[in-house]
């Protein structure tokens, strides 16, 4: 088939199509090079935009509960340490009772013992020896008892007087001893596990004149 001829109106509307194309090329060279950088980084809010209520609601609902979680983990853990104190108090109580639930009955053993310490010091030599022994057993089977309770005895002789523990019953001048020593122990003290149960009564130096 012959080609046909172009008119004049061919050869406009190709070189308006080829101009196009060219216009086309060069924008997509543009794109290329970075020029839309700025329309695509731009933060700036679109025109019209507007916030979302029901998003505000959630978040603040959000800040509501994670509030109250807070204060919730507050209480369990306060109460937590209420709770540890109060069983530590009760232990400490509990011991301490277990420790000194004799302290009375201890008070009214001592007299017992003093009474056969004097005893056995107030023997003659025409006592009986198995009179003696008798004796001796007898004080030194009380205080095994008392020690494995946790009684032990404060014989301070020769000790600095300590008010703590020891109850002066006279001041007596002693230049061959320190002021405020145990010059001599008239009764014996006694400790209940530490705890004081009667003071030893002493006679303590003083200066002398």
């Amino acid at each position: 088939m012959a080609k046909e001829p172009q008119t004049p109106l061919d050869d406009e509307l190709a070189r308006q199509q080829r101009e196009a194309d060219m216009r086309d090329q060069e924008s997509e060279e543009r794109l290329i090079d970075g020029e839309l950088e700025g329309l695509i980084n731009d933060e700036a809010p679109l025109e019209g935009s507007f916030a979302d209520p029901e998003a505000d609601v959630l978040a603040a609902q959000v800040n509501e509960l994670e509030q109250n979680l807070a204060e919730a983990k507050d209480q369990a853990l306060r109460a937590a340490a209420e709770a540890q104190n109060v069983r530590r108090r009760a232990e400490q109580e509990a011991d301490k009772a277990r420790k000194f639930a004799l302290e009375k009955f201890v008070k009214e053993l001592l007299p017992v013992v003093d009474s056969l310490e004097k005893a056995l010091e107030s023997m003659q030599d025409d006592a009986s020896e198995a009179h003696r022994e008798g004796v001796s057993m007898t004080l030194n089977m009380q205080l095994g008892v008392l020690n494995k309770f946790g009684v032990e005895s404060v014989e301070p002789q020769g000790e600095p007087f300590d008010p703590q523990v020891h109850e002066a019953m006279a001041m007596v001048p002693n230049p061959e001893l320190e002021p405020n020593t145990v010059m001599e122990v008239m009764q014996k003290g006694y400790l209940l596990n530490g705890r004081l149960v009667r003071p030893a009564m002493v006679v303590v130096s003083q200066k002398a004149n």
